[in-house]
């Protein structure tokens, strides 16, 4: 799937509800933020599945591999650090 500046623009827009939300008390709406990151998210994940099947490529398993591959890969190094705060707590 390539780069799409509207749903990006979107995403942006999006996220102002739920920072304010979270900035103060008596700000609400951040909900609504919140929906539009699941409606985005959806339609990012269908039009990636709809690619795979419209290309004879398309398996659950690749997906669900894809989607870890990308968490991990970005979560790296908070596991890292996890890591090395857990064997330092045990140090004493």
């Amino acid at each position: 799937m390539h780069y799409r500046a509207d749903i990006d623009g979107l995403r942006t827009l999006a996220v102002i509800p739920v920072f304010l939300f979270h900035a103060g008390p008596g700000l609400p709406g951040g909900y609504v933020g919140v929906d539009v990151f699941f409606v985005i998210s959806g339609v990012l994940i269908t039009t990636i599945l709809w690619e795979d099947m419209k290309a004879g490529t398309y398996s659950i398993v690749t997906f669900y591999e894809r989607r870890i591959r990308r968490i991990f890969d970005m979560r790296r190094r908070d596991f890292a650090d996890d890591a090395l705060s857990l064997l330092a707590a045990e140090a004493g």
